[in-house]
């Protein structure tokens, strides 16, 4: 059986080296790696091929970076040919990440069957790209892998057949439970002189909180705040650094006591840091869900999530509209309240990508529709 997977965005590595692991250990699949190149920064990329130990990949796009529209339009012309010459069993598409909706867009038109890990997922805000690609990319799969109970819930709803959906977990606590010795011995924290549960971890990226000066300079008023509080640590996404450049307020954080603004961190390096948290704000899907499995607080500074489970089981509370009162008195009851027991969400368990392997290696008959 041949299998393409594809990598885009960062997101995408996480999720895609457990599974890669569990492809190669299979000697009846061919697996083979396309990247998009979406995320163009050695940053935001490279650094997850040499940490998660994924080989070069067999096809490299390099797609420029630019308005989603464009980089759909480049993936499309460039991604074809390729699928038309490999045929594949099946195109495997992580995420909701532009890459994902735009590869599943070509193997539909040729006719190549599409396998959509973390299926499912819904914000309910049409406004995000990511909640399009979402609802687009399950309907045109032939196979959807979900990681909690909602988004069973959410296809069912569509009108996704039963038969396509797979309930497997997620492969990002596979990688978190993969690595987390090694994160642990890489001792971030001690390398910034940090304590441990003593620090704010802070990550911001959304064009809705980062984009508009608006909700860019409440961003910079709750870190302020914040500060007088407790170290806060805020590793800046790319979009975030140039946006706080282009409205001048990067001086004003790189100028506040207490505040220490960081590169984007390689995986490992985040896991440390995370882990460790005191309490976590962000608006990163992936972090709701790491910060559930690890038992560390998280305010997530959005009006919707689409990963509810970690809200209803999980350490996750929503903080809508960015108001810098509203955060900073939800930071404080949390660091307040008794931490809770941790919650074992059903098959956050380390073994999400040897569910996807066995799903896939028992339907080799399925035809595309």
């Amino acid at each position: 059986m041949k299998i393409l997977t594809v990598v885009g965005a960062r997101p995408n590595f996480v999720k895609v080296a457990p599974l890669h692991r569990a492809f190669q250990a299979d000697p009846t699949i061919e697996s083979k790696l396309v990247h998009t190149g979406q995320h163009h920064d050695a940053r935001m990329s490279d650094v997850f091929f040499q940490q998660f130990d994924l080989p070069q990949p067999d096809y490299f796009l390099g797609i420029d970076s630019g308005t989603p529209t464009r980089q759909t339009a480049d993936i499309l012309l460039r991604f074809e040919p390729i699928l038309a010459r490999e045929q594949p069993d099946w195109l495997v598409v992580v995420g909701d990440v532009t890459s994902t909706l735009a590869c599943a867009l070509v193997a539909a038109r040729l006719g190549i069957r599409v396998a959509h890990v973390e299926a499912g997922l819904r914000s309910g805000d049409r406004q995000m790209p990511e909640e399009i690609n979402r609802i687009l990319t399950d309907h045109l799969a032939d196979l959807l892998f979900v990681t909690e109970q909602a988004g069973l819930d959410n296809l069912h709803r569509e009108g996704i057949p039963d038969a396509k959906v797979r309930l497997v977990g997620n492969l990002m606590i596979d990688s978190l439970v993969h690595h987390r010795p090694a994160a642990t011995a890489l001792n971030t924290i001690g390398k910034l002189g940090l304590l441990p549960k003593r620090y704010v971890l802070l990550t911001m990226h959304r064009p809705a909180n980062v984009d508009t000066e608006t909700g860019l300079r409440s961003v910079v008023e709750i870190v302020t705040e914040l500060a007088k509080r407790r170290p806060v640590l805020f590793p800046l996404h790319p979009r975030t650094r140039a946006s706080l450049i282009r409205h001048e307020l990067l001086d004003r954080l790189t100028a506040t006591p207490n505040v220490r603004l960081l590169d984007p961190q390689g995986y490992l390096e985040f896991l440390n840091l995370l882990e460790n948290a005191a309490i976590v704000l962000t608006d990163s899907g992936g972090v709701q869900e790491e910060t559930t499995y690890l038992n560390v607080p998280c305010l997530t500074l959005r009006t919707t999530t689409e990963r509810p489970v970690t809200a209803s089981l999980g350490t996750n509370r929503l903080i809508p509209g960015l108001t810098p009162t509203a955060v900073l008195e939800a930071v404080d009851a949390a660091l307040t309240r008794q931490q809770s027991p941790k919650t074992t969400i059903p098959l956050w368990d380390g073994r999400a990508a040897e569910r996807i392997v066995e799903c896939l290696r028992q339907l080799p008959a399925v035809e595309p529709q």
